[in-house]
């Protein structure tokens, strides 16, 4: 889907093979971005210290500002911010408890917020799902010059866990 998330947002895809092993991941995300003419890196982390302390070291060494306007944000008010400036996202993967396979597919908007935040009371469920507990795709924006379409999609669950597999998806104009 990055290509296509690429494609809808009108900017170049940039990407590389990574071990995904703590620390060495950092090694490879530094050498990807040394190849690039860029000035800043900006980051969507909200919560993980991993995340912000690894991106700030492979910035400073690259002579690279990292940008993260999410850092430290109140994540029941960044979720409202999805439904007020209109991104349509839906929940493609759960891995918490109290998410079960209803909630794959799931447009976020108030309603999703609202059981949201009993879950969060009751499980401790990020409520914007920094700890791994839930994956979203967003298939429109304000900022999307095309949305993307999903045509075919399919639920699979193993165990305790599951994910929306995009089949067949489709950019259409807007």
């Amino acid at each position: 889907m990055a290509r296509m998330f690429a494609e809808a947002v009108d900017i170049p895809l940039v990407k590389a093979k990574t071990s995904g092993v703590k620390d060495i991941e950092l090694e490879d995300l530094k050498l990807l971005l040394s190849k690039l003419d860029i000035d800043a890196v900006v980051s969507g982390g909200i919560a993980s210290q991993y995340q912000k302390k690894g991106i700030d070291k492979v910035c400073k060494e690259l002579g690279l500002k990292h940008i993260a306007p999410l850092w430290q944000e109140d994540p029941l008010e960044l979720v409202k911010q999805i439904v007020e400036v209109r991104i349509e996202a839906i929940i493609v993967g759960v891995y918490a408890h109290g998410l079960d396979q209803t909630w794959l597919g799931r447009k976020i908007d108030q309603a999703t917020i609202n059981d949201m935040v009993e879950l969060n009371k009751k499980y401790q469920v990020s409520m914007v799902g920094e700890g791994g507990e839930y994956e979203t795709l967003v298939l429109d924006a304000p900022f999307f010059r095309k949305k993307i379409q999903l045509i075919e999609i399919e639920k699979v669950w193993e165990s305790q866990s599951g994910y929306l597999l995009v089949k067949k998806a489709v950019l259409v104009n807007k």
